[in-house]
């Protein structure tokens, strides 16, 4: 059973900077992504950014320049460093995985979530 757990959330004031952690724990498959999803109140979940292991990051245009996702394959765990921060950065800040069983199969794991509020 895999699990991600994440930390780092906080409160912090806009232009301040926060760093979120995930680390995955017993997930047998190959490791292929990571990434962060975040959802405020009343809006619809949205991907932040997203890293393929060994390769290519992804960010949403709102958080270019901004965010930066990064990954220690020793660890197991994936990172979103946060600078500039803005009140709109304000959410519950989600980390997922996925990993692939025999080229063929793919598994998705969800954390449970870390609450970034930017107070301006």
């Amino acid at each position: 059973q895999g699990q991600l757990v994440e930390s780092g959330g906080g409160l912090v004031q806009s232009g301040g900077s926060l760093r979120l952690s995930c680390a995955a724990s017993g997930i047998v498959y190959d490791m292929y992504s990571m990434g962060w999803y975040r959802q405020a109140p009343g809006n619809q979940r949205e991907l932040v950014a997203t890293i393929i292991i060994g390769g290519s990051t992804n960010y949403a245009d709102s958080v270019k320049g901004r965010f930066t996702i990064s990954v220690d394959n020793a660890k197991n765990t994936v990172y979103l460093q946060m600078n500039s921060l803005k009140p709109e950065d304000t959410a519950v800040y989600s980390c997922t995985a996925t990993a692939i069983e025999g080229g063929n199969y793919e598994y998705h794991y969800w954390g449970q979530g870390t609450q970034v509020t930017v107070s301006s």
